[in-house]
């Protein structure tokens, strides 16, 4: 039976050790969060897992915790908070704290960047005192954190001494109490890295799966709602108990797959399934990774993860960015991989290597009433929808520019979809026909289509789909045209930025190789998903889940072997080829 591993996480009235006279508490770890999310996506960029008042315009419940105070007297109170949409009108994601039932005076959330903003003050007795966020709007406010203390000095903003700060409030230690030891570590619960786990655990290989979510699936969890595509390959018995039905892109009908996914994910016998773990960290010696630490996302409880074998399923490439592994960001020069190949090059790519890449999405959707549904007003969306008008939302709402990373500049990219969906819809419910559409479902986690490739002993590019390279070690298959994305206006000011268009190559049946799916550079690291070897183009095609998937169960077969000779991922290819490939093709083949 499977192992869902639970933080040692006490969920008491109160916060079981005594606070001294200043003291730092972390909002995800409040003992309840109400209508509050807990929102650990920008933890590289600001530092932290921060709650989140994601109400579409309906003010959540209050989160709220409790803790016992040993020093009485006049506290200062901050919180550290951002105000996401700064501007010359009111902050759409007001708070204010609450203590004792005591409403301090200030609302938070008003500067332009992630700081400490000042609460008020309030005498505190010693005992048990209650502190509770209450959201002012439903907009999108975030608290990272609260501190308390006799002194009216805030703490420190840099985000290297804020780290270290953090560190010595908390008497967190330098490293985890805990420590795991697996044949295979697994990051990242999205398709590929859900494939990855079944299929190696289905061989014998004790495996953690470590995934920064309550729900597994990635993108196609009931928490983005992107429907899978693709076709299976060798593994549909795998893929068929993780993937989704066609439904609409953002559809509540999510939901179900979601519970398929979840509940054939429990039974896999040799599976731990580490949900609400955020790996932050990989290390490498001799170009080996030696272990993965990870961090509960609420709790802040964190384990060590070591193995002799690791997957980087994480969509980012974190895995193998944090363990030195080389990577890829961008478009290639159309004459990247072959100066002398003239007849095509590598499609749609420019003169000169760039940073372009395809956006990130958010869904949504909708539900039509047959009475008339106020929606607030939403001046600070505005500029951004322009005149965009819509009731429901789709795959092309995306956004990338060249000048915003789609890692470093994750929270500007989510903030801006958000922005783009409340005044698009606010536009469309000026209309008499719109007025009875209410927002049902907004996502707030990005859907990500590409960012950091790992370089693997081969770069899979458009010449490979282009010529219908059959590779000796072929473990992925496609026949999905290739598909990349490019934003429709980046240069009209009257006209919105979030929408983007397809660049369709129609294709036959094309083949990914194993030497894709393990890094040149790291001998035992993995990858699959998003993040395997490839080029810009390359990836337009075998981007979606159910190809990615592929991938996931390919590598967790190539585990196994690795495990039975102990030996490293290019082993398998070098020496024993052709029993990876027998293995491959005992599973069980797609109809198509």
């Amino acid at each position: 039976m499977f192992r869902l591993f639970v933080p040692l996480f006490v969920f008491c009235s109160s916060i079981c050790l005594k606070a001294q006279s200043d003291f730092l508490i972390e909002a995800e770890s409040f003992i309840s969060s109400g209508g509050w999310l807990v929102d650990p996506q920008f933890v590289e960029q600001m530092g932290s897992p921060y709650l989140l008042a994601h109400g579409m315009g309906e003010p959540v419940d209050d989160a709220f915790t409790s803790i016992d105070i040993e020093d009485g007297g006049k506290h200062h109170i901050w919180a550290r908070t951002k105000n996401w949409v700064p501007g010359n009108w009111q902050a759409p994601g007001r708070f204010q704290i609450v203590v004792n039932d005591s409403i301090l005076p200030n609302e938070l959330g008003v500067t332009p960047e992630w700081g400490w903003e000042y609460a008020g003050s309030v005498k505190l007795e010693p005992g048990i005192t209650h502190i509770s966020l209450k959201d002012l709007t439903g907009f999108d406010g975030r608290c990272d954190a609260l501190y308390f203390s006799p002194d009216e000095l805030p703490p420190p903003n840099d985000l290297r001494i804020l780290a270290l700060w953090r560190q010595q409030k908390s008497r967190e230690p330098r490293r985890p109490s805990l420590t795991k030891r697996y044949d295979l570590v697994v990051t990242g619960g999205g398709l590929a890295g859900c494939a990855a786990a079944i299929a190696a655990g289905e061989q014998g290989l004790k495996v953690a799966l470590i995934h920064d979510r309550p729900l597994l699936g990635g993108n196609a969890s009931s928490e983005i709602r992107v429907h899978t595509l693709g076709i299976y390959g060798k593994f549909e018995r795998i893929l068929r108990q993780i993937d989704t039905e066609h439904y609409p892109n953002g559809s509540s009908d999510a939901i179900l797959d979601q519970t398929k996914r979840d509940q054939n994910m429990q039974v896999q016998a040799n599976v731990d399934l580490h949900l609400n773990f955020r790996a932050y960290n990989a290390v490498s010696q001799s170009d080996s990774i030696q272990y993965v630490d990870a961090r509960h996302t609420s709790s802040g409880d964190r384990i060590r993860f070591e193995a002799p074998l690791f997957v980087d399923a994480t969509g980012d490439g974190w895995i193998g960015y944090w363990s030195g592994a080389e990577f890829s960001y961008g478009r290639e020069s159309v004459n990247e991989y072959d100066e002398h190949w003239e007849r095509w090059g590598e499609l749609w790519s420019p003169e000169e290597p760039d940073n372009a890449v395809m956006g990130s999405s958010i869904l949504f959707q909708t539900t039509l009433e047959d009475t008339t549904v106020v929606f607030e007003n939403v001046p600070w969306a505005l500029d951004v929808a322009k005149g965009h008008e819509a009731v429901a939302g789709e795959w092309y709402w995306e956004f990338s520019r060249n000048d915003l990373h789609q890692i470093h500049d994750g929270e500007q990219i989510r903030d801006h979809m958000l922005r783009a969906i409340f005044g698009s819809f606010a536009n469309a419910k000026t209309k008499e026909e719109n007025a009875g559409y209410r927002l049902q479902w907004v996502s707030y986690l990005l859907g990500k289509r590409e960012s950091r490739r790992l370089v693997g002993d081969h770069i899979f590019t458009f010449r490979d789909v282009l010529d219908n390279v059959q590779f000796p070690d072929s473990v992925v298959q496609e026949i999905r045209e290739i598909d990349v994305h490019y934003q429709e206006n980046l240069v009209d000011e009257e006209k919105p930025d979030f929408l983007s268009k397809a660049l369709f190559y129609r294709t036959g049946k094309y083949y990914i190789p194993y030497r894709s799916l393990y890094s040149k550079n790291i001998s035992n690291l993995f990858m699959a998903g998003r993040c395997f070897s490839c080029s810009h183009v390359g990836l337009g095609g075998p981007r979606v889940m159910r190809t990615t998937g592929q991938m996931g169960a390919a590598v967790g077969l190539a585990a196994s072997l690795c495990k039975k000779y102990g030996v490293d991922p290019r082993t398998i290819y070098e020496s024993h080829l052709a029993e990876y490939m027998q293995l491959i093709e005992s599973q069980q083949s797609d109809p198509e």
